[in-house]
């Protein structure tokens, strides 16, 4: 298990994010700990809907249960985050 860092940029948020996490944290795991950071601060809160996650340029998000590790995210990856 290692830290690593991703820059997070939730979707209807205008800054730009540091995010550590583990390698061995789920999608599911990295959007809680976006959700302490971003959600109710500059972005907010959707009841009901699930935080998604999808590397920069993509169009389709990881699977909820891949690993940072297993998705080939490396340390200062982008990452958004979106409500689905």
């Amino acid at each position: 298990m290692a830290t690593v860092p991703l820059a997070i940029l939730f979707e209807g948020d205008f800054v730009l994010k540091l995010l550590p996490v583990e390698s061995s944290d789920t999608m599911d795991v990295l959007t809680e700990k976006a959700r302490t950071v971003t959600v109710g601060i500059h972005v907010e809160d959707q009841p009901g809907k699930t935080i998604r996650v999808r590397k920069e340029g993509n169009d389709e998000p990881f699977p909820r249960d891949m690993t940072i590790e297993a998705a080939g995210l490396s340390p200062m990856d982008g990452v958004n985050l979106y409500f689905e």
